[in-house]
């Protein structure tokens, strides 16, 4: 007993240790890697600094409910600007980052002296521009780029023609090139691309819009009628433009025997008939042109065989059943006219009666409407 109960504690005990630690090395592995990204320079410091402003919003206190209010600007000023709130931020430095963390925290030892001296004597200038900018050289200002931090093309009201982007902007990377957006063109993306037809130009600005599907190559204007050249799958129509090829009408179909074709703009889409058909013209097996082997053409329908005969031997059946009871009625009650008629009525009534339902459950799937009895008296 001793013995099962001292395996248990320890059994216990190894379960409550391991039950905190993280014993698959594959979860671990991707969050260690992410920490220690490495972080292009301009990046990296734009991550330290974005950390250090979250510290100085944390560390940011509000006035003391009631007192004195001198005094409390006095000691809330005093602590704004103190070495006991910097070092406040510099204890959850690089806390809240993930990618690059152990690049922020590298960072964070490297820059100390830099941070010191910003907080005593700088802390009017933004932190982002003395530190990345003027003091460590990692980035440039919005729309510069380069070593030299040299001006975009077109700054600084109209940057690559406000249809691109300025390769290595606000870098100390790239060459300044524009980088157009799709649809434009150009070393200052200031015209259209193939595809496209300019829809608006003016002196500050340049739209260009995408050219019809139907157009192959460029084109001046919206719609079909903009082409220069059409598509495959489009004619060229003199009045109207690039219209479509229906397919579907070429002799022979560009389909096979067994599909059926449907057109689309600028192209066509095989489907396969219904089981019914050997060739079809759309689907269902209402639309056969020729009924498949082991179908039979019933009311432009190709149905069954097998349950098309099936059916034919039961109605027979069920005629020939009807003709009895009939025959049954007139011989077993032929001396008694009144008992006669009535059985009569009784049988006819049953034959009225099975005649309706098996028509209403044929042409209609719900049975429930087969018996539906004010459907029966209001007919």
């Amino acid at each position: 007993m001793v013995t099962r109960l001292t395996f248990l504690l320890l059994l216990t005990e190894t379960a409550i240790i391991g039950y905190g630690q993280d014993t698959n090395p594959e979860k671990r592995e991707p969050k260690d890697a992410v920490h220690a990204a490495k972080l292009p320079p301009c990046q990296a410091c734009k991550v330290f600094v974005d950390s250090f402003k979250k510290g100085m919003e944390r560390t940011a206190r509000g006035k003391f409910e009631g007192g004195d209010a001198a005094w409390e600007e006095e000691r809330l000023g005093s602590y704004s600007r103190s070495e006991v709130r910097l070092v406040e931020i510099q204890e959850k430095l690089c806390t809240d980052v993930e990618r690059g963390k152990d690049q922020c925290h590298a960072l964070s030892e490297q820059l100390e002296q830099h941070i010191d001296e910003w907080w005593f004597q700088k802390q009017d200038e933004d932190l982002f521009k003395y530190l990345c900018i003027d003091t460590l050289k990692r980035c440039c200002p919005d729309n510069h780029y380069g070593a030299n931090c040299n001006p975009c093309p077109g700054f600084p009201n109209n940057v690559c023609n406000k249809s691109g982007k300025c390769k290595g902007a606000g870098t100390r990377k790239g060459n300044g090139k524009c980088s157009c957006d799709p649809g434009y063109e150009g070393d200052f993306c200031n015209s259209c691309a193939a595809t496209y037809y300019e829809s608006y130009r003016d002196e500050e600005k340049l739209l260009c819009s995408p050219c019809h599907t139907s157009c192959q190559g460029p084109c001046t204007q919206p719609g079909p009628k903009g082409c220069a050249a059409c598509s495959p799958g489009w004619f060229m129509d003199t009045e109207k433009g690039c219209l479509d090829v229906n397919e579907c009408l070429l002799n022979p179909s560009p389909c096979k025997r067994n599909e059926f074709c449907v057109n689309n703009d600028g192209s066509y889409t095989c489907l396969v008939c219904d089981r019914a058909c050997e060739s079809c013209q759309s689907d269902g097996p209402d639309m056969c042109d020729k009924c498949a082997e082991g179908y039979t053409l019933k009311d432009n329908v190709c149905v069954d065989v097998h349950e098309h005969g099936r059916k034919s031997h039961v109605n027979m059946t069920r005629y020939l059943t009807y003709a009895g009871l009939c025959i049954a009625t007139c011989i077993i009650l032929q001396k008694n006219t009144l008992a006669a008629s009535l059985v009569g009525l009784s049988v006819a009534l049953y034959i009225s009666l099975s005649e309706y339902f098996l028509s209403s459950s044929e042409n209609n799937s719900d049975l429930q409407s087969a018996f539906d009895i004010g459907k029966l008296l209001s007919t």
